[in-house]
């Protein structure tokens, strides 16, 4: 049902997860533990769904919050939970409430969950290239620091991602990653079309979060194209031609 990873593990008074689609009630496109509230499924399984999630993690359902996320570089400080579906327009959230668990979705984006143990304080970032790019993963920890967190204690690990093999992009994508460094290059590798590249998106997050100081960065490496047993993908669905996909839950909480 999840994947944890061993550096956020060994934080005393963490409990996170990066969700499979396996585990939950939904059905066809959407099997089995969709948890997109924005999706077309039945909203009474994405709620079972999620009420799945935050058991495990140990927390009452109506404690997850989760954003409205549009791609932004937006982080929203969670002080109480807001009703399901309702969450601000944000693509990061950040607490030190212990008890309340929060969580972003993905269906090919990075998703990225942050602890501060000594702090008691924790995130989570959806990291499309978007988000990436225009500094969400930065603005995570600065919103953490702002809540005692120090960031040369942060563990921020990467969840399951489009890997570069799956993730093609045209020159106008490729272009505006060169105008701001051409440093970025090294993200990207010609593929079989002319003018066209693979993108390495897990890799550019993961510089990107180097490049913030942090204590600890991981990445699962594991790609949510390549293994439609596990993950539900957007550019899969997208090339399969189905009309809707369900999307994955990763979260993080404080016990309380």
């Amino acid at each position: 049902m999840k994947i944890t990873a061993d550096a956020l593990e060994a934080l005393p008074g963490i409990r996170h997860g990066f969700f499979t689609r396996q585990g939950g009630v939904s059905q066809g496109i959407y099997g089995s533990l969709n948890c997109g509230v924005g999706s077309a499924d039945e909203r009474a399984h994405v709620l079972e769904n999620r009420a799945r999630v935050t058991a495990d993690l140990g927390v009452a359902a109506r404690q997850l919050a989760t954003p409205y996320q549009v791609h932004s570089p937006d982080v929203v400080v969670v002080d109480q939970v807001w009703a399901t579906g309702d969450g601000p327009k944000a693509d990061a959230v950040v607490t030190n409430r212990a008890g309340i668990a929060i969580g972003v979705g993905t269906a090919d984006c990075g998703p990225v969950l942050f602890a501060d143990g000594e702090a008691g304080v924790v995130g989570a970032a959806h990291a499309g290239w978007k988000g990436a790019f225009t500094g969400v993963l930065e603005a995570t920890v600065a919103a953490m620091e702002g809540l005692g967190a120090r960031r040369e204690n942060i563990v921020a690990v990467l969840g399951p991602t489009i890997s570069k093999a799956a993730y093609e992009v045209g020159p106008e994508f490729r272009a505006r990653f060169l105008d701001v460094a051409e440093t970025n290059a090294a993200y990207f590798t010609p593929s079989a079309r002319a003018d066209h590249h693979q993108f390495d998106l897990p890799s550019y997050i993961g510089m990107r979060l180097r490049a913030a100081g942090l204590g600890t960065v991981g990445d699962l490496a594991l790609c949510t194209y390549a293994d439609p047993t596990r993950f539900f993908s957007y550019r899969r669905t997208t090339h399969a031609g189905e009309p809707d996909y369900g999307r994955l839950l990763h979260a993080i909480t404080i016990a309380g």
